[in-house]
């Protein structure tokens, strides 16, 4: 009989371990704690959605509706796509939910699993985790500049290095679509040097040649004309005040005339993070102003400004670990029962606590408990008496089952 296949999590998909989760809720907890402290609350939307939102508000002419949205007809005959962003659908239940009626602007924050049919590589997943935020019902550039911030401190404060804030403006659609007429005229004059991919979206979205690298489009790209250097009125005074916001705060920026972001609903303010550490996919998180796109799902016309940051990315660009998660109190106990009534009566008390579940003699579960790196071990002894020893130094004392709780709390730093 031939032995069954062994079966492995599909292609660009991962299996979260129990050591690794330790890491994730250092990201998730220190997300949490900024983006709530900001007045952001928690959103969460469906894992899939009508494939006609991200159709029309990521953009028809994108990579991702394109070549790496998960689409499929369910059996009601409608086409799903699994969401491979989170601002879109976002935006939905803003529109659905009449969050227009509460006061503007409506501050959300989301964290979850996101799906793209890329080409699997390290820090570029199929299935993949970010972190966002969003700040919908206003256009002050302040909120440009608290997102940015808040983004940066994100990173920062997870103890990150190395990363850089790339600052650039698409400015509004109006003054873009002129842009793009002569943006693409210049690309025409060069098409002959252009990548065969960038050719075939001069009609649909030149903006995407600043993202080739191709080496004749490279070359090409740079001497064509950018859209920072034809900011004027409004859009340049909300661009200047988003760099003196960011100046008086204390983060830093480089201007990159070439930063046009991967989606079509962006306009303004668009700006991205990068990391050294990731090698050559250094993006880590980034994001922009996207005041058309809830008039573009049936909203009325609302300005809005977020960013998303791969949680995967982050875990890379970590330069340490969190220690692994460990008991307070191992119970060592020949009686299996009484070990277990002891635990339950320490996690009642929230002391966590763990006690052998292998049947192993009283030197094994003294094993045990050094390995499960616990700091104290609570030995119970047939007479009922109980000692509570320091697992690191070896020192012990004599404790009442019943005070057990309260002696390791009391011992806590």
């Amino acid at each position: 009989m031939s032995a069954a296949r062994k079966h492995k999590a599909p292609k660009g998909t991962f299996d979260i371990l129990p050591a690794e989760e330790a890491t994730r809720d250092l990201v998730a907890s220190h997300g949490d704690q900024l983006l709530d402290a900001a007045g952001y609350g928690r959103i969460e939307t469906p894992a899939f959605e009508e494939t006609e939102l991200f159709a029309r508000g990521v953009g028809e002419s994108t990579d991702i509706v394109n070549k790496e949205m998960f689409s499929f007809t369910d059996r009601g005959d409608r086409s799903l796509t699994l969401r491979p962003e989170g601002t879109a659908a976002i935006c939905r239940a803003y529109v659905e939910h009449g969050m227009h009626k509460d006061p503007q602007p409506v501050k959300l924050w989301y964290r979850g699993p996101f799906f793209r049919a890329e080409k699997p590589q390290k820090g570029r997943y199929r299935q993949f985790n970010q972190i966002g935020a969003e700040a919908i019902g206003t256009e002050s550039p302040l909120a440009d500049a608290e997102l940015i911030v808040l983004l940066d401190e994100l990173l920062r404060g997870l103890g990150i290095q190395d990363i850089e804030l790339r600052l650039g403006s698409l400015g509004s659609p109006e003054v873009r679509a002129a842009y793009r007429e002569e943006l693409r005229d210049y690309l025409r004059e060069h098409e002959g040097e252009l990548s065969g991919e960038i050719r075939s979206r001069l009609d649909t979205n030149p903006l995407r040649a600043f993202d080739s690298d191709h080496p004749g489009t490279v070359e090409v790209m740079a001497e064509a004309p950018t859209m920072l250097a034809r900011l004027e009125g409004d859009d340049a005074q909300h661009f200047e005040t988003v760099k003196r916001l960011l100046d008086r705060a204390g983060v830093p920026y480089r201007l990159d005339p070439s930063l046009v972001r991967g989606l079509d609903y962006y306009t303004r303010t668009v700006f991205e993070f990068t990391c050294e550490r990731l090698g050559a996919q250094s993006g880590i998180g980034g994001g922009g102003r996207y005041d058309g796109l809830i008039e573009t799902l049936g909203g009325q016309p609302t300005p809005g400004v977020g960013w998303a940051a791969g949680v995967e990315r982050i875990i890379l660009a970590l330069t340490e670990a969190p220690p692994p998660r460990v008991p307070e109190v191992f119970v060592v106990c020949g009686d299996g029962e009484q070990a277990f009534e002891l635990v339950l009566d320490l996690r009642r008390h929230r002391v966590s606590a763990q006690f052998d579940l292998a049947g192993r003699s009283f030197k094994g579960q003294m094993k045990q408990a050094d390995r499960s790196g616990a700091r104290f071990a609570a030995i119970l002894e047939q007479d009922g008496s109980a000692k509570l020893r320091e697992m690191a130094g070896g020192e012990q004392q004599d404790v009442a089952p019943g005070a057990l709780a309260e002696t390791v709390i009391a011992a806590r730093p």
